[in-house]
């Protein structure tokens, strides 16, 4: 099976790829002439040198779900996990034989992914945390699974400051991400409406930042309030767990802290990193509606300090080998207070820039310069464009395809995450059931035919496109239920678009993704995801009379 879904290569007997329902779908899958293997309490697994990680993942997860040992092997039968640097990195082989399951990875991460196939191929029960059959009998199908990823970075970025997830929900997440082969977690950290993270020296961020008073329920134009106060974070010890549990299944995680818009949590905790010249700062607190706050950071000696404090904590809670990059956000940072500080006027003087986009330029420079030294890339919103790019920043491309082509023409890596293809706070159909209507209608099928890679793009700028990323804006999603709706089931065709090497949009075989889909609800199922099924939200899933902001038509292809 290509992961067009043709079932067989060179003459091997079809494969049923329906029945099996793997998503996404892998590069070939043939008939094994041997198998299935069937296991039991007395098969073993057996770990070559640089697979314990796996191993480890294998017996905490398929064990419980099957009620199975998995008991330490050293022989070449049970489940056997080997290595071959000879594969790229996160490709993989799975081997069904009559009495060994052969699975071969690349890497660490080629064999972990890999082990989502194994998972897959068990069927649902497998996603289960106890068995429903203790005497079930277990099987792995007579087939032979090779595979790789078209793309080194397929994402989902999740905002935990309009809503806060507990950090259970983002471990969670981070299953749910590996289940479907994707490989990086953007953590949108701080924004107006909260800061989420501990930093040590400057304890009022999350002890006053983290804190709202109310909360716009709906869309802002909504006139309903939830009056109950609203926050939340993480302690530092709660990222160092996120981030290694992130590392064991083979993720990066991407911190972001939003700079120098998006930071009306921390100026009502440290007044003085606003523009004092133009409003008192002292009375703002933290945002409690949508949309882009006008109070933005000043260009201040002071304001610059106070980042790198916060960077070089961020920085030893996040390290290198899980996260290269890290997000300083650039997005929607409204100049009008620029405009009217002497302060920020004085600044763009001393600096010689042209105006204010010039003097934001200036500002994610500073840090791009402050990060690469410490070994870091600097990533941020398509707006970092504006005013000149410092060399090596990196773009996540999310107005449209434009700011990604400019960048990527231009030398930039880009992650591409249009918000009119793969924006989940989106709403799914344009039918007056959906919950809090958002945008344009992406469904399922929508977020399948989406391309990361627009047409036109040279050759050499097509190198610069790392992958890409669907991004989870949460202000009318206000738990994990809200959540899971909005993600699932799109993600699975997400994750098929960034792993597997599909044909152009519109010659992509849809019903036949849809008809494996049938076993993926099952997984979900299994695993508690509350997701939107396919004939439309349950009753408990809709929210009559809550405003969203939903858009008519096809969305524009800019």
């Amino acid at each position: 099976m290509t992961s067009q879904n043709t079932a067989n290569t060179d003459g091997a007997a079809p494969v049923d790829t329906a029945a099996l329902g793997l998503v996404p779908a892998p590069r070939t899958v043939t008939r094994a002439p041997g198998g299935p293997c069937p296991l039991d309490r007395t098969t073993q697994l057996s770990a070559a040198p640089g697979t314990e990680g796996v191993a480890r993942w294998l017996r905490t997860t398929l064990g419980p779900a099957t009620g199975l040992p998995l008991p330490e092997g050293a022989g070449d039968r049970g489940i056997v996990l080997t290595l071959d640097t000879e594969l790229a990195p996160e490709a993989h082989r799975l081997a069904v034989e009559a009495d060994a399951v052969r699975l071969t990875g690349g890497s660490a991460a080629g064999l972990f992914r890999g082990a989502q196939t194994l998972r897959q191929l068990l069927g649902p029960d497998a996603f289960r945390r106890a068995p429903l059959d203790p005497e079930r009998a277990w099987e792995v199908p007579a087939v032979v699974v090779e595979d790789e990823p078209r793309f080194a970075w397929r994402g989902l970025m999740l905002d935990v400051s309009r809503h806060f997830l507990p950090k259970d929900d983002v471990l969670r997440y981070l299953d749910l991400l590996a289940a479907h082969k994707l490989n990086v977690f953007h953590f949108h950290l701080t924004d107006d409406q909260g800061w989420r993270i501990e930093i040590k020296r400057y304890p009022r961020l999350t002890g006053t930042g983290s804190w709202r008073s109310r909360t716009k329920y709906g869309h802002r134009a909504s006139d309903l309030w939830d009056e109950t106060p609203y926050g939340g974070h993480y302690t530092q010890d709660d990222i160092r767990e996120i981030v290694a549990y992130a590392a064991d299944r083979h993720i990066r995680v991407v911190p972001e802290i939003d700079i120098p818009g998006h930071s009306q949590a921390a100026i009502s905790a440290y007044p003085e990193l606003g523009n004092t010249d133009v409003i008192d700062t002292t009375t703002l607190s933290v945002w409690d509606t949508w949309g882009v706050s006008p109070n933005v950071l000043a260009p201040t000696d002071n304001t610059l300090r106070f980042f790198e404090g916060v960077f070089e904590e961020v920085l030893e809670l996040f390290p290198a080998e899980t996260s290269p990059f890290v997000h300083v956000g650039g997005d929607e940072c409204p100049k009008d207070q620029w405009k009217e500080s002497p302060l920020a006027q004085a600044r763009i003087a001393e600096l010689g820039v042209r105006d204010e986009e010039g003097l934001q330029s200036w500002f994610i420079r500073h840090f791009d310069t402050w990060l690469t030294a410490r070994g870091r890339r600097l990533i941020g919103w398509d707006e970092i464009l504006e005013g000149g790019l410092a060399e090596g920043a990196a773009v996540s491309s999310w107005r449209g395809y434009a700011g990604g082509v400019a960048a990527a023409e231009a030398g930039h890596d880009v992650v591409m995450c249009p918000e009119q293809q793969v924006y989940m706070d989106h709403r799914q159909d344009g039918g007056p059931d959906e919950p809090m209507p958002i945008g344009y209608v992406r469904s399922l099928e929508d977020v399948y035919r989406f391309e990361p890679v627009p047409p036109g793009l040279s050759e050499e700028a097509a190198r610069h496109i790392l992958g890409t990323q669907a991004n989870v804006w949460t202000e009318v999603m206000q738990n994990r239920a809200r959540v899971d709706y909005q993600v699932f089931p799109r993600l699975a065709a997400f994750a098929e678009v960034a792993w597997s090497a599909l044909p152009a949009p519109a010659d992509r075989d849809f019903a036949a993704f849809d008809a494996r889909m049938t076993a993926h609800y099952a997984r979900l199922d299994a695993l508690g995801v509350d997701y939107r099924p396919p004939g439309g939200p349950l009753p408990r899933q809709r929210r009559p009379g809550v405003l969203g902001f939903p858009r008519d038509g096809a969305p524009p292809v800019v």
